[in-house]
């Protein structure tokens, strides 16, 4: 094809552009010209591709037995060249013309062919012009004008008859060969702009044609399943049903569809191989073609994984607080809230530690294992402040979560990592507060990475421990007042009316005694009276001291104070006390305990225990007195062989006037105001007293006081 002729006289090529021409041009745009055609140069060059239309425009100039065939289009009032054969002169200066500026005017506003013979006689052309031009108007499918398809010859001649009707069917073909490849074009730019939608959508999508064969997954379906988008290729492994029933190729949603169902909201379950589960929900429909027939099948497939963990973590905090709100203590509701905990994260262990600030441990409250997991996991009774992974968390009081626990300095053993195949571990401090009360451990059998969403959950359910811990602090600190507003009207009523009786009695036998008996009888008399002041005295100091020490203002020193010497001085005046009576007052003791503390107080405490534990051994026996360092703790234990305190009275032994069925059976003398007032001294220590079991009969009182000050 020859796209320039240099024989032909270059200014033959501008016989279609020509001066303005009079009258203007009436033309309207037609239906291309307002959508595809209006867009850019280089679009509609596109549309014609492989060089269509040059092909074109040699074959025009062949039928039509003239130098020159040219092919524009009507672009806002100009005339682009879209297709030429034969041009001589520069293509740029006919490439893009104004309508007015062109013979195409003439055909524009006639809307029909143009025919002339000769340029310099038309009157319709201005003067100066040569040659001969056959132009006709190229239309689209409806009728609409859009370009120009012309023969130019350099020299005047007539136009056959079968000339005109080759220029005629060239523009037909121009009409043909537009709409086709425009038609293509925007069925292309329509597919494009579909992929574009279907690839931003979060829901994957898959389509299969009426032979199942794959032909469309979008960018999400292949991030979801990876090289398994495209189920042609294999399907992920660990692919089941909501009931657990692996899948097959013929399983999924898009070739049920394909089969004539319907699917709606059908849950897929994909278990990883690292023991994560993807939840998704599949929506499939078969695709019906215009007779009818099925052509084939889309699916979309949601991720609702997130979703399904939400609800899942819902349902745990509601068993959780359930679990709270139905035990009676801590110790009943851990197990529960462990398994709920367990269960929801699909972890494979879980524990629960409580603060023993006096002893300065984090005590195990509670454990759970997974069903089918080794429940001989090694765990510990306490941890100190700062060691493992309780301990630490305490320490640090902010929540720990530890990728790989057979990784060094992971806060486990080795040895309890390895034989327990614990990886993954979570430790929540349990706060009310600004105080820590426990801590919260979870234990995965896989290396987890830490996860936001997780750590919320599990910091809330150890809010909702913290608030129950409190609470039933709170309530028993309640029910221990109620008592003491009982008791202290039963020693209104008892304690402090026997000796005023006694008192009131023997001063009125004084009072009415002859001299002879007040010479005989007075000194005995006077020795009652004043037995019964001193014990009336010694309650309503105890009295006074025990509240102020509750309420704080009682004056408490701590310093630096050596306890193994506090409790030698105090051991010395008890054996002397029982000096020829047969009970032995054993003791271990270290050379030195240094901790901070009243010295004082402390000796105040000491001398109570070493009391009772005489006080309730008046047929002999056997007292032991330890000491030594735990930890981070001081623990005092004093023991005896006596009677003995039941389960259910430990607790009370401290909450003031409160003295066992066995001491009053036996009419041991006190107030039970001696452990009530040991126990606020020791805990403006920072520090615990309990009564402890002990194999045999007597009782052991354990006092923990901190080594380091609070």
């Amino acid at each position: 094809m020859r796209r320039k002729d240099p024989g032909l006289d270059a200014g033959l090529a501008w016989g279609t552009r020509v001066a303005t021409l009079p009258g203007g041009v009436d033309w309207r745009p037609g239906v291309l010209e307002e959508g595809l055609l209006s867009t850019s140069n280089e679009l509609h060059r596109g549309v014609l591709t492989s060089g269509a239309a040059d092909q074109l425009a040699a074959l025009v100039a062949r039928a039509a037995h003239a130098r020159v065939g040219l092919i524009h289009f009507v672009q806002g009032g100009r005339l682009r060249l879209y297709g030429g054969w034969g041009l001589s002169g520069s293509w740029d200066e006919v490439a893009d013309v104004p309508v007015e500026e062109s013979l195409g005017a003439i055909v524009l506003r006639n809307d029909a062919p143009v025919l002339v013979a000769d340029l310099s006689a038309d009157d319709r052309v201005p003067p100066g012009q040569r040659g001969a031009y056959l132009g006709h108007p190229i239309r689209d499918q409806h009728g609409a004008v859009v370009g120009i398809c012309c023969a130019c010859d350099r020299g005047p001649r007539a136009w056959t008859a079968d000339e005109v009707a080759a220029v005629a069917e060239a523009a037909q073909v121009c009409t043909l060969l537009i709409t086709e490849q425009v038609a293509r074009y925007e069925i292309d730019q329509q597919r494009r702009f579909l992929d574009a939608v279907l690839d931003s959508l979060h829901d994957g999508v898959t389509a299969c044609d009426a032979d199942g064969r794959i032909v469309f997954v979008n960018e999400r379906m292949r991030a979801m399943w990876g090289a398994a988008g495209l189920p042609d290729d294999r399907l992920p492994d660990g692919l089941t049903d909501a009931a657990g029933r692996v899948l097959s190729r013929d399983d999924l949603g898009v070739f049920r569809a394909l089969r004539g169902d319907h699917l709606r909201d059908e849950e897929v379950i994909l278990h990883g191989s690292d023991r994560r589960t993807r939840h998704y929900l599949v929506d499939a429909h078969p695709i019906t073609g215009p007779d009818g027939h099925t052509v084939g099948a889309v699916q979309a497939v949601q991720d609702v994984t997130r979703r399904r963990r939400v609800e899942r973590f819902r349902t745990c905090e509601l068993a959780v607080i359930t679990a709270l709100a139905e035990a009676p203590n801590i110790e009943a509701a851990g197990p529960r809230v462990l398994e709920a905990v367990v269960g929801t994260l699909d972890w494979v262990h879980a524990e629960l530690w409580l603060v023993d600030e006096a002893a300065a441990v984090v005590r195990s409250a509670a454990r759970w294992s997974a069903p089918g997991w080794q429940a001989d996991i090694d765990v510990p009774v306490d941890l100190p402040y700062g060691t493992g992974l309780a301990g630490r968390a305490w320490q640090v009081g902010k929540p720990l979560w530890i990728r790989d626990v057979g990784k060094p300095q992971s806060l486990i053993s080795e040895e309890t990592a390895k034989s327990s195949r614990l990886h993954a571990a979570l430790a929540v401090p349990v706060r009310e507060g600004f105080e820590t009360l426990g801590v919260l451990t979870v234990f995965a059998d896989t290396v987890e990475d830490p996860e936001d969403e997780l750590l919320a959950l599990m910091s809330g359910i150890a809010a909702h421990i913290g608030q129950f811990v409190e609470k039933r602090l709170v309530e028993d600190l309640q029910r221990q007042l109620d008592r003491s507003k009982n008791e202290y009207l039963a020693l209104i009523g008892h304690e402090l009316r026997t000796p005023l009786t006694s008192i009131s009695a023997y001063t009125e036998l004084l009072r009415e005694a002859d001299e002879h008996t007040l010479v005989t009888e007075g000194p005995r008399l006077l020795e009652v009276i004043d037995r019964n002041t001193n014990q009336l005295r010694h309650i309503i100091n105890e009295l006074m001291e025990l509240s102020a020490l509750d309420a704080g203002h009682a004056d408490v020193q701590l310093a630096p104070m050596d306890l193994a010497e506090v409790v030698r001085d105090s051991l010395a005046k008890a054996r002397a006390a029982v000096h020829g009576a047969p009970l032995v007052i054993e003791d271990e003791l270290p050379e030195h305990l240094v901790l901070p503390g009243d010295r004082k107080r402390l000796r105040q405490v000491v001398d109570n225990l070493l009391g009772n534990a005489v006080k309730y051994s008046p047929d002999g026996g056997h007292i032991g007195v330890t000491l030594k360092a735990t930890g981070r703790a001081a623990e005092l234990a004093v023991s005896d062989t006596a009677l003995g305190v039941s389960t259910d009275e430990r607790e009370k032994m401290f909450t003031g006037l409160y003295r066992t069925s066995r001491a009053r059976d036996k009419a041991i003398p006190g107030t039970g105001l001696g452990l009530t007032l040991s126990r606020a001294v020791v805990n403006r220590h920072h520090g615990s007293i309990e009564l402890v079991e002990q194999a045999g009969s007597g009782t052991t009182v354990l006092v923990r006081l901190p080594l380091d000050a609070r």
